[in-house]
């Protein structure tokens, strides 16, 4: 039984984690604000999953000014998006339609 499982990877097993990979697998990179609103959680709420995302190197930041304003953007790194696309492998797997 263990074995139907062993595919899932552990950080995205968050509903807000699994919200961030699935917008930024569609869309090349976004804003902070616009993953907020889309996702409908709290700048702290986003801004701890983002960390913990970045930290094992799944999604890149990049930090720049618009104008005078700080603009923060994440895109999904080849590492992300291949442990993204295993994990939703092993997810239809567990659902028997592989």
């Amino acid at each position: 039984m263990k074995d139907i499982i062993a595919g899932l990877d552990k950080n995205f097993e968050n509903r807000v984690r699994l919200g961030i990979m699935s917008a930024l697998m569609v869309n090349e990179s976004l804003d902070f604000n616009t993953l907020k609103e889309l996702l409908g959680v709290t700048d702290g709420n986003l801004a701890s999953h983002l960390k913990a995302l970045e930290k094992h190197l799944l999604v890149s930041v990049s930090k720049q000014f618009v104008g005078r304003k700080p603009n923060t953007t994440y895109s999904a790194t080849q590492k992300g998006k291949e442990a993204f696309t295993r994990h939703l492998a092993a997810l239809e797997k567990l659902l028997g339609k592989e």
